[in-house]
């Protein structure tokens, strides 16, 4: 059943509201007025029954998740904040300062799982229409970049220690009696292969990997034959793909890096501190002046980056309503000229029977196209995208989302204290006469 909003509720006479006691001109309070939330009260009603317990409001749900990612923040500590900010507060639609927690961590996750991929694009959608005509730029800039897992580096050893590990575990769920648990050996072994590599451990270590895999072999294949037709059935996916991991040789392709997570695919972006990465590759499209993120796409497969234009622009015409004209882009989508009616424009060698001015608007333009660069650093570093904590292609994709609706309305945020500024700018010059913007910086300050 849906929940009601704070704002529908009867006032209290005992307490002052937040709209009274907190600062009006603050960034995050002029922004919680300009998100249309009816939006997401109308996109969202139709996912609760008419029945049943009254769920969280939808404005609360919507509002932690966007202060989450704007401010990097997991689903214990984005709680835990709430409680002690009242600007965050009133950002989620509350009329007055509480005390207590708004929901469980876990309730997180449940709405996410509700709305799905559309309500986390509706997010974004609505982070992109509050930009206006700064939006609707004809001109894009796509590049792409690697979204890491939260696994650690994959090895042989460590997929057949945890292979190991899990077959106990199910052995010991279903009651099954295994002829010889190998507990002690594999200790030993994997104590024994986490030895410093030298000429003299080199055997002992690769006779150490080999016996981990042979025991994990041998493990699986008793689970099959002992467990019962039931619980075959039940653990028929795992013990698959515990066979592939054990069969797979390091020429493979399409190889198995992690268990919990068998979707991750091995990205090498030729970074020198980072040779190769575990994860998923991403394309952003961004506004060409205003640096705006117009669209998103998460790709399953280790596709080159001009495999990528078609999932991106796609998502350019749902959130914007039109299709870009032109699309900057680096040496890495070459191949590409149009797609979708979108002209592709990557950077070569000038030709001759250019005229002066095409040149310089060329070269206007790629160093325009550099900006994506320190675009793609920020989201990852300061809006949770360096590392993808959520589960499954449905939690790459959602990460993905809110974290681009997290740059744009962190711009947002930005132009509103600008604004802000700007104002108190021209009212000192009017006041105190500063005549340049050195002066006028040493006196706010």
């Amino acid at each position: 059943m849906q929940g009601h909003s704070p704002n529908q509720q009867q006032r209290s006479v005992l307490y002052q509201t937040l709209a009274e006691i907190l600062n009006s001109k603050e960034p995050l309070y002029r922004l919680a007025n300009q998100i249309p939330w009816e939006e997401f009260e109308r996109e969202f009603s139709g996912l609760y029954s008419d029945h049943g317990c009254p769920a969280k409001p939808i404005r609360l749900m919507v509002g932690l998740h966007i202060l989450k990612w704007l401010y990097d923040r997991g689903d214990e500590t984005v709680v835990a904040d709430w409680v002690q900010n009242p600007y965050w507060q009133y950002f989620c639609g509350e009329r007055e300062f509480q005390w207590k927690f708004p929901v469980e961590p876990s309730d997180l996750v449940h709405f996410r799982k509700r709305i799905g991929e559309h309500g986390v694009e509706k997010i974004l959608q609505v982070s992109v229409k509050l930009h206006g005509k700064r939006a609707q730029e004809a001109t894009v800039v796509i590049d792409t970049t690697v979204q890491e897992k939260d696994i650690t580096f994959p090895t042989d050893a460590k997929l057949h220690r945890k292979v190991i590990e899990r077959c106990w575990g199910i052995a010991e769920a279903e009651e099954v009696l295994l002829r010889q648990s190998y507990r002690r050996t594999v200790k030993h072994l994997v104590r024994t292969q986490g030895q410093r590599l030298t000429q003299r451990n080199a055997q002992l270590i690769r006779g150490a990997r080999r016996k981990l895999r042979t025991i994990g072999g041998r493990l699986v294949r008793e689970l099959r034959r002992k467990l019962m037709p039931e619980a075959q059935e039940a653990y028929q996916e795992q013990l698959a793909l515990y066979d592939r991991v054990l069969a797979q040789q390091r020429e493979d392709k399409d190889k198995i890096y992690s268990l919990h997570e068998p979707q991750v695919y091995c990205i090498s972006k030729g970074k020198e501190h980072k040779p190769y990465e575990f994860g998923s590759k991403v394309s952003l499209a961004m506004t060409k002046n205003s640096g705006i993120i117009v669209g998103v796409a998460n790709m399953k497969k280790n596709v080159y980056d001009g495999g990528t234009l078609r999932a991106v622009l796609r998502s350019c015409k749902r959130l914007c309503g039109t299709l870009p004209q032109l699309a900057l882009t680096d040496k890495g989508f070459r191949g590409q000229k149009t797609v979708y009616w979108t002209k592709i424009v990557t950077p070569g060698k000038p030709g001759k029977d250019r005229s002066a001015t095409e040149k310089a608007r060329y070269r206007s333009w790629f160093r325009r196209r550099a900006a994506i660069e320190p675009l793609i650093g920020h989201v990852k570093h300061d809006f949770r995208l360096g590392r993808n904590y959520l589960s499954g292609n449905i939690g790459d994709i959602m990460n993905l989302m809110l974290a681009a609706a997290a740059w744009n309305f962190k711009k947002l945020l930005r132009k509103l204290r600008f604004i802000f500024l700007q104002i108190v700018w021209w009212w000192k010059i009017g006041l105190y006469g500063y005549k340049n913007v050195a002066t006028f910086r040493r006196a706010i300050c």
